[in-house]
């Protein structure tokens, strides 16, 4: 598979979707539309990655994405649907957009991530793999038997839990590790909070009927 952090700028196949792609996140995708079928059979038969770009209805679709690389071909259907699972990349910016014959693209210009600056904040990523080992535990029917969650950067741990399109968009356009660490924990410590809240406002609608909001 071509290497797309070595062609800056480079065109790209691009696919506005209403989520966010990470680097290193595995997702699932049911492809249905024929611009984008054509797009998929595309990438797979010249093995090369296509961009996913968030766009949602404040903003259309936003300047910086993803390179998704299909992992896997799940199923595919008479009538040329597929459900695959694509694989996040490199982060890139999109320079210019049009239509080629059979699908959406743009040139893009792939964002180094080894030109980041190396430190993170240890305190963060303390706080966000905490907030991410209890979160596990609420939703785990044996609390016991979760596993630690192994040494990994923001996008690793991001990439485990399913956060808003908007918190995971200011992952990826945010070039700092050790803030998105911050805006990680933050984020992590939100959901905590409101599944917390969630649980106690179940128990006291179960105890005497009423819920207090």
């Amino acid at each position: 598979m071509s290497n797309v952090a070595d062609e800056a700028p480079v065109e790209l196949p691009l696919f506005d979707l209403p989520i966010v792609l990470l680097p290193g996140e595995l997702v699932p995708l049911h492809i249905f539309e024929e611009r984008y079928k054509a797009m998929i059979d595309h990438c797979l038969e010249r093995d090369e990655p296509f961009g996913v770009v968030l766009s949602d209805e404040d903003e259309g679709a936003h300047a910086i994405g993803c390179t998704a690389e299909v992992t896997e071909v799940l199923e595919r259907f008479d009538d040329g649907r597929l459900n695959i699972v694509v694989a996040g990349r490199v982060p890139f910016r999109v320079l210019d957009r049009h239509e080629t014959e059979l699908f959406p693209a743009g040139v893009v210009e792939p964002i180094d991530l080894g030109d980041e600056p190396l430190e993170t904040d240890v305190d963060a990523k303390k706080r966000a793999m905490t907030a991410f080992a209890d979160l596990a535990r609420e939703a785990a029917e044996d609390p016991d038997a979760v596993v630690e969650l192994p040494e990994g950067d923001s996008y690793d741990i991001a990439g485990r839990i399913t956060l808003p399109p908007e918190t995971k968009q200011k992952l990826l356009e945010t070039r700092s590790e050790a803030e998105r660490m911050r805006i990680l924990a933050r984020a992590l410590e939100a959901v905590l909070q409101a599944v917390g809240r969630s649980r106690k406002i179940a128990e006291a609608a179960q105890s005497n009927g009423h819920a207090r909001l």
